[in-house]
């Protein structure tokens, strides 16, 4: 039996930790199950040393099979594995190209937003300048005006510091600018 298991060893069953993955090392004593299993059931009695290596050569060509298979085995699962794993990198790579076009879309609905916004504010802006330019052109008007009321309801308007001529240019000036609007 120390044959056998050395004749194992020798044939690269047993799987060193730092090079293979743990699971090789699992298969490897599943295997090496089955070949005790398949010799120690296969013979009940083992009278002759001739018919026990005429056993060993036959259990290694089944061994070679169960390791072929589990070789098979192993390598459809790997495949399949990977078939799934490429099949969830392309969904995921869907969905983010899906999100990608909806932010997008919405990228495009807020620059839109925002431009009529700026085109707006514009706009007002503009509005605001004119309506504070005409507030002061009317200020200055009122004030115009008041002055002429203050004159006309004086005794006197030369007492008061002004001519005629000053007097009669602010009635043209408030004429003038009434005209305007």
């Amino acid at each position: 039996m120390s044959a056998i298991i050395s004749e194992i060893l020798l044939s690269g069953f047993m799987i060193s930790s730092t090079l293979r993955r743990r699971t090789h090392l699992v298969q490897s004593f599943s295997v090496v199950f089955l070949y005790w299993f398949y010799v120690f059931s296969a013979s009940p009695c083992r009278t002759s040393s001739g018919s026990s290596l005429l056993q060993n050569s036959g259990s290694k060509q089944d061994l070679q099979a169960v390791i072929n298979q589990k070789k098979q085995k192993r390598m459809t699962s790997n495949r399949e594995s990977a078939r799934r794993s490429r099949m969830r990198k392309q969904k995921h790579l869907d969905d983010l190209t899906a999100q990608l076009n909806q932010l997008r879309k919405e990228n495009s609905q807020i620059m839109t937003s925002l431009t009529l916004i700026t085109h707006h504010y514009f706009a007002v802006e503009a509005d605001n300048s004119v309506l504070r330019t005409r507030l002061v052109e009317l200020s200055s008007r009122l004030q115009s005006l008041d002055e002429i009321l203050q004159c006309l309801n004086g005794n006197n308007p030369i007492s008061n510091g002004l001519s005629v001529t000053a007097l009669r240019s602010l009635i043209a000036s408030a004429i003038h600018a009434t005209s305007l609007t």
